[in-house]
C-alpha cells in the first residue's frame, strides 16, 4: 500500500489539480481490485491541508481536507497541487507546507511531485536546488528569476530527478499522474486510466502549446528597444552583430545584457519571434510552408524546419495540420 498526500493549498489554487489527482489514483485502485490484483485499495489517499476548509474561485467551491499536515506522520508520495496568482503571496500563505515536505522527504523518504505551478512551492523547499524541473510555460520566466539555481525544463511535460517529479502546465499534470500510476501500480493500470479519462498517453513535450510574447519585465531600455526592433522587423534577416552596432553596444556586452534581461540570447529571441509569427500564419492562413518561411525571414528550408521543430516539437506541416481549422476539415 502507498499513502498519497494531495496538498490542498490555502489562497489561490487550481481545483482541478486536486480533484484530478484524487480521481486518477482512485481509478487506479478500482482497476487493481477489478482485475483481482488487490482486494483493497493500493493507494491510500488523503487531502492534506493547513486548515479545515479552503474556499476557491470567489467561494464557489470549498475543499475540505481529510487531514491536517500535523496528522500525517508519514507518507509515500506528496502531490503538490497547483498554486495561482501572486506567487510570493501564495508561497507565504502556504509556507507551513515547506518544512513538512522537507521532513517527509529527508526523514521518511517520501517522493514529491509538483503539478504545474506547484513547482514554485516545491522550489521553496530547496529540494530542487541543482536539479531539473518543469512548470507551466507561462510561468517560466518568473520561475527562472526566482530560482536561478534550478534547471527549468520549460518545454517538458514531465521531469524526474531521483524521486522528485514535476509536470508542465495546466492539464498536462494528468500525464505526470499516469506516469506515477505506472511506476507504482504498473503500465496496464496506467493505460487503463488513460483510456477511461481519455488522456493522451506518453506525451512528453509542451512546446507546441507555448505562446512567445517576449520578456520585457526588466529595466534595460536599450534591450527593450532591441526587442521591439526584432518584433517589428522579424521578416528581415537579422544578425546579432548588426543589432549590437545599431544600439551602439559591443557584441559581447549586448549578448550579456540581452541574456540577463530576457533569459534568451539575442539569437534565441530572434528565432522565437520568427517562429511565433510563422505559427500564427500556419494557424490562420492558407499560405504554403515555403511562403511562410520566406515571410518570417528564412530562405533555407532545412534551417527553418529545424528551428521550428526546436521551439514547437513539431514540423511546420504537422503544426499546420493540427492547428489550422481549414486543414483539420480536409
Amino acid at each position: 500500500m502507498k499513502h498519497v498526500s494531495i496538498l490542498v493549498p490555502t489562497g489561490e489554487c487550481i481545483l482541478s489539480s486536486i480533484v484530478g489527482s484524487l480521481k486518477v489514483f482512485s481509478k487506479a485502485n478500482e482497476y487493481l481490485i477489478h482485475t483481482g490484483q488487490r482486494t483493497d485499495n493500493f493507494f491510500e489517499i488523503d487531502l492534506v491541508g493547513l486548515k479545515p476548509s479552503t474556499d476557491l474561485y470567489d467561494n464557489q467551491f470549498t475543499v475540505r481536507p481529510t487531514k491536517h499536515i500535523d496528522e500525517v506522520e508519514q507518507t509515500d508520495l506528496i502531490i503538490v497541487s497547483t498554486i495561482l496568482g501572486d506567487f510570493e503571496k501564495e508561497l507565504k500563505n502556504n509556507s507551513p507546507f515547506i518544512p513538512w515536505i522537507v521532513n517527509q522527504r529527508i526523514s521518511n523518504g517520501a517522493e514529491v511531485a509538483s503539478l504545474c505551478t506547484g513547482a514554485f512551492l516545491l522550489a521553496e523547499t530547496g529540494l530542487l536546488n541543482g536539479k531539473s524541473c518543469a512548470t507551466h510555460w507561462m510561468a517560466a520566466d518568473v520561475f527562472r528569476r526566482m530560482y536561478p539555481q534550478i534547471n527549468l525544463l520549460s518545454d517538458k511535460i514531465i521531469s524526474e530527478d531521483n524521486g522528485i517529479y514535476s509536470s508542465g502546465g495546466a492539464y498536462s499534470f494528468l500525464n505526470l499522474l499516469l506516469y506515477l500510476v505506472e511506476k507504482y501500480a504498473g503500465r496496464e493500470a496506467s493505460i487503463w486510466c488513460s483510456k477511461v479519462f481519455e488522456i493522451e498517453f506518453d506525451r512528453s513535450d509542451q512546446s507546441q502549446f507555448a505562446i512567445f510574447n517576449g520578456q520585457k519585465d526588466h529595466v534595460d531600455d536599450v534591450i527593450k528597444k532591441a526587442q521591439e526592433y526584432i518584433e517589428t522587423n522579424f521578416s528581415l534577416k537579422l544578425s546579432v552583430e548588426e543589432l549590437a552596432n545599431q544600439f551602439a553596444v559591443s557584441r559581447r556586452n549586448f549578448v550579456r545584457r540581452f541574456k540577463k534581461a530576457t533569459s534568451n540570447t539575442p539569437l534565441e529571441y530572434i528565432q522565437r519571434v520568427k517562429i511565433e509569427a510563422a505559427k500564427k500564419s500556419l494557424e490562420s492562413s492558407s499560405r504554403n510552408i515555403s511562403e511562410v518561411m520566406m515571410d518570417v525571414g528564412y530562405n533555407d528550408d532545412k534551417a527553418f524546419r529545424n528551428v521550428f521543430r526546436k521551439y514547437t516539437g513539431l514540423s511546420p506541416n504537422d503544426y499546420r495540420n493540427k492547428y489550422n481549422r481549414e486543414m483539420a476539415l480536409i
